[in-house]
């Protein structure tokens, strides 16, 4: 969202800076974090001033694993549901457990610390854990730390910034 226009939004959403990971107990190199997933079109929405604030249809979720053999975004069909994205299409993907066909939707977005993006994402079971691959932490700028199970925002700062753009001559 560009320049002040988000501001209420902004305001009312942002995650704290500080990525805590629970008290329970995880595997070896397993790295969970909490982020809040909205629908992107109920934001523009709420930006132009057709719906309230209130009416935008997000989600909180705590606990949700960052997973670097995973490539997007993955998110529970009740999750989908309640958020209203719509659907994309249907793709093949490959699992654990074989190739399968996933739904696709789109136009969700995702917040981590006070880093956000627009996604698409993959349906997963009603129930599963959510999941964070590759794209959505490669795009937010997101590392994950195994050796302390938690995550480290890669520099967005003047001359420090994780964002490339080699072969353009840009002033």
């Amino acid at each position: 969202m560009p320049g002040g226009e988000a501001t209420a939004y902004k305001d009312h959403m942002t995650m704290a800076e500080t990525i805590r990971i629970g008290g329970r107990p995880r595997q070896m190199g397993q790295i969970e974090v909490e982020i809040l997933v909205s629908n992107a079109i109920d934001i523009e929405r709420q930006i132009a001033g057709e719906i309230e604030l209130a009416k935008v249809r997000s989600e909180r979720m705590h606990d949700v694993l960052v997973d670097t053999g995973s490539v997007l975004l993955c998110l529970p069909a009740d999750v989908i549901a309640r958020l209203g994205v719509p659907l994309d299409r249907e793709v093949h993907v490959e699992t654990a457990s074989g190739a399968a066909r996933m739904r696709l939707f789109r136009q969700v977005r995702l917040e981590i610390a006070d880093r956000h993006g627009i996604f698409e994402c993959l349906e997963t079971p009603a129930g599963t854990k959510p999941l964070i691959g590759a794209v959505p932490m490669e795009v937010l700028g997101i590392e994950p730390k195994v050796s302390t199970q938690s995550i480290r925002l890669l520099p967005e700062g003047p001359g420090r910034s994780f964002m490339r753009v080699y072969g353009a001559n840009i002033q």
